[in-house]
């Protein structure tokens, strides 16, 4: 909402624009007026709003045309002062003043106007037939008032309205001609209504309705207060309520009746709950909230923000199979402006039989936007209203910074859950490959993809002694000249030739020379399409011997050309040389150690799925 209210009063000399001023300010009727008062502050706590508010007036007398305009300019909301008892400056209200203003104001964001009937007191009827007329003709008027500066007649109201119009202004919610709400309004809401719909079924509740209400006015309705508000939507639409719930027609139809009995408020106070600003766009202040990340720390979700993406999951997943079909998934970005996942996610997350994505699939994809661009994940969590139904101050409640690296590799352990392993190797090597086999699919299932559809970015889950970890490979594109910052900026590193090409491992090994060599970053080298003869490489040491020249493990064989299941030891592996990088050069080599990691993986693997066909069956 605005931080401050600007209101000018206009209109011809001697209408009584000065007088309203002070008769308000001394709540009595001046005995001498001067030409024009001085702008006057009402400090917020004695405003309803509770905004502070500036009173401007202009005299023809005291001020130039130049210093009008600039008055206009700044103007937040306009008075234009009239006299009950001159028909003259009624007329000037359409022959002067309004056309006058909107000359001097942008087309699309008009500022709000007020007529104002002054010197009630001096006549015993009213303006309002001839003022009708005017408003009917211009959208811009939010409202006319009658009153009397000499016997204090509808003098606070007239300010309370003139604050209203900039705070709750009418304009961008509602059509007077076609008495409808306008689209931009009904978008917001209808968002607003599938946020508060919590169990996805098109209707809300007396429970949902109470979580709304307590959410917007602090304050839940009474059961009898309930029934009142679906009695009225009874009465005025056939499917306006259903299953004793309220159904997203019945809800707008609300929202149309409070602004048509003028009570614009309300609906503003719950568009402004929901993130919403003058203009019925989502503030950049709502989605995008300040998080500080210094250097060498990442981003993760903490345990709230996956039991809200479980629970949004789960309201989506109408069929139980566990997996997003392409309506579902639609349907749960239909309160998002655009679809955020294009075609590539099935590409980087684990998905099913028919390419939907799964349940871990899902969580994997929220895990690695997170990681990689925070502030998108904090604006997708925006649409999905996490901090309205955790009740939050922000979605920055939501996210885990992670402490620096070097802390961690000083105390030799890591609160971190996600892991980045790079993935490099010369053009042809096998690296999507060793991507695409960490979600399940095989050489047979990856010619199927589609080249636009294809992903630099694969995530799962590992287990690393009983713990669930998320490894995130990343394939970096070859360039013999020059890795970047982020390229090198990792937990492990896989370096990846192919077994049947002869100068695969050149770039290997010229890449940890350069790069890697002299990094406390752990590296393996992985040997590609091992299921074909391997060749001798055009490299003055073979890779074995590479690799225990430069103290790395030997070259572990790689294969996705295959009928059975890929299994994911390599990837445990990985997972637990980032975790624990100073026992990369030392006891990751002695056999044990991967012994008791991938036992505690295949444990775990197992676990997990028993759980989760116990939580599926409580569902």
């Amino acid at each position: 909402m605005r931080k401050d209210v600007r209101i000018l009063l206009v209109g011809e000399p001697k209408v009584g624009k000065t007088s309203l001023i002070m008769s308000l300010v001394s709540e009595e009727f001046p005995d001498e007026v001067p030409l024009r008062a001085e702008e006057i502050t009402i400090p917020a706590d004695v405003t309803p709003e509770r905004v502070p508010t500036h009173i401007v007036d202009y005299s023809e007398a005291e001020q130039s045309e130049e210093q009008l305009y600039q008055e206009i300019s700044k103007a937040n909301v306009i008075c234009i002062v009239y006299s009950v008892n001159n028909k003259k400056s009624i007329e000037k209200v359409t022959s002067h003043w309004i056309p006058l203003i909107n000359d001097r104001t942008d087309k699309d964001s008009r500022v709000p106007l007020i007529l104002v009937g002054n010197k009630s007191d001096l006549v015993e009827h009213s303006s309002m037939e001839t003022i009708l007329p005017i408003m009917n003709q211009y959208q811009d008027i939010e409202t006319c008032v009658e009153c009397s500066a000499k016997n204090l007649k509808n003098i606070s109201e007239l300010f309370y309205y003139a604050q209203k119009a900039v705070l709750h202004p009418t304009g961008p919610l509602y059509c007077p001609e076609e008495k409808e709400l306008k689209p931009s309004c009904i978008k917001a809401l209808t968002r607003i209504f599938k946020v508060s719909d919590l169990d996805n079924d098109g209707i809300l509740n007396d429970n949902e309705l109470n979580f709304f209400q307590r959410t917007c006015f602090n304050t839940p309705l009474a059961p009898q207060a309930l029934e009142d508000v679906k009695n009225v939507v009874r009465r005025n639409m056939a499917d306006g309520v259903k299953d004793n719930g309220l159904t997203l027609k019945g809800f707008l139809f609300l929202h149309t009746l409070f602004i048509q009995r003028g009570r614009h408020e309300t609906t503003w106070t719950v568009l402004r709950r929901f993130g919403y600003d003058d203009d019925l766009e989502l503030t950049q202040e709502y989605l995008f909230p300040l998080i500080k990340i210094p250097p060498d720390c990442t981003t993760e979700l903490n345990h709230n923000a996956y039991l809200f993406l479980q629970s949004i999951f789960d309201k989506h997943d109408k069929d139980r199979d566990c997996a997003l079909s392409p309506e579902e998934l639609k349907d749960l970005f239909k309160v998002f402006p655009y679809m955020p996942w294009g075609p590539d996610v099935k590409n980087t997350v684990c998905t099913n039989d028919q390419g939907w994505i799964t349940y871990q699939g899902y969580l994997s994809q929220w895990t690695l936007t997170t990681y990689l661009d925070v502030q998108r994940s904090l604006e997708y969590l925006g649409y999905l209203g996490y901090s309205i139904i955790y009740e939050h101050e922000s979605q920055a409640a939501a996210i885990t910074v992670t402490r620096n690296k070097r802390i961690d590799l000083q105390k030799k352990q890591t609160q971190r859950s996600v892991f980045r392993c790079n993935v490099l190797g010369a053009q042809g090597s096998g690296k999507s490959g060793f991507l695409q086999a960490f979600l399940g699919k095989n050489l047979q299932r990856q010619q199927r993809i589609r080249e636009d559809h294809k992903s630099l970015y694969a995530i799962n889950t590992t287990y690393v002694y009983g713990q669930e970890k998320y490894l995130l490979l990343h394939e970096v594109m070859p360039d013999f000249d020059f890795l970047s910052e982020a390229d090198l900026a990792c937990d492990v590193v896989c370096l990846v030739y192919d077994v049947n090409d002869p100068r695969s491992f050149e770039y290997c090994a010229k890449t940890y020379k350069q790069y890697f060599m002299d990094s406390k970053i752990p590296c393996v080298v992985i040997a590609a399409k091992s299921d074909l003869h391997e060749v001798r490489q055009h490299y003055s040491l073979p890779p074995l011997e590479f690799c225990r020249k430069h103290k790395l493990h030997p070259p572990q064989p790689f294969t996705c050309n295959t009928s059975d299941p890929l299994g994911k030891e390599l990837y445990t592996r990985l997972t637990t040389m980032a975790m624990y990088p100073h026992m990369a050069q030392a006891d990751l080599k002695n056999s044990t150690f991967w012994l008791r990691a991938s036992l505690g993986a295949t444990v775990c693997a197992v676990l997990g799925f028993a759980m989760y066909r116990a939580l599926l069956k409580q569902r």
